[in-house]
């Protein structure tokens, strides 16, 4: 079910890892959330697969799969959420200040605002309320309060992330779609939006159409 149309609205989707963040949030999380020991003992179990992955052989959105399971399969959740909900405000400090800036921008327009992450739900869900936007990502499976150590949807990146974008929003509601991304990952979001935006790649981030006061101006 589409989004009601947003009459005098930009979408503003933001990747969160390498662009509205500058920090890996997923390993980030995996080092505060689980000890050194159960890291690396559960590591050594798929040492072939990270050592492919840094080799460039395996790909990201087949190695996070492999990782979540191997490092959080049967943890209890409730132990994870509270974990999750310390973490998470942490994530604030590494903010890249560039792309936040146009985050608020984009606030200040009224824009409607969607994080759109291959990262999971368990902190990201506590980062968007903080900063009171959207949020489509990668989702956990839990049951009997435990997490299963799977993903309850696909890895949300490249592909996925124009499928997910497009199975919840209309983007003919829209006055204009704008995409920030970092990474390959992020491309076929970025082909979805009418100005996009690559951290490493592009010199200039887009303007920002102000609806809500006058049509014919420009935020910067």
């Amino acid at each position: 079910m589409y989004a009601p149309r947003q009459e005098n609205k930009n979408l503003a989707l933001f990747d969160f890892d390498g662009t509205l963040c500058k920090k890996d949030s997923f390993t980030g999380f995996i080092f505060y959330a689980l000890s050194k020991r159960h890291i690396v003992k559960q590591g050594l179990k798929i040492l072939p697969w990270i050592q492919a992955y840094y080799l460039n052989v395996y790909p990201a959105n087949s190695m996070r799969p492999k990782l979540y399971n191997a490092m959080f399969r049967n943890a209890n959740a409730d132990e994870i959420r509270i974990l999750a909900q310390e973490y998470a405000p942490s994530l604030l400090n590494h903010l890249n200040k560039n792309i936040y800036k146009q985050f608020l921008i984009h606030k200040q327009n009224g824009d409607e605002i969607v994080i759109v992450s291959a990262s999971i739900d368990i902190y990201l869900e506590i980062i968007c309320e903080i900063l009171e936007v959207k949020l489509i990502c990668t989702k956990t499976e839990i049951k009997n309060d435990k997490l299963t150590g799977s993903y309850a949807t696909a890895d949300c990146s490249c592909e996925q992330k124009r499928i997910r974008v497009l199975d919840e929003y209309n983007l003919d509601h829209y006055h204009n779609v704008y995409a920030y991304g970092n990474s390959n990952e992020d491309l076929e979001m970025c082909a979805l939006a009418d100005f996009s935006y690559i951290v490493g790649r592009d010199n200039h981030l887009p303007k920002i159409l102000n609806h809500k006061k006058d049509k014919s101006k420009e935020l910067t």
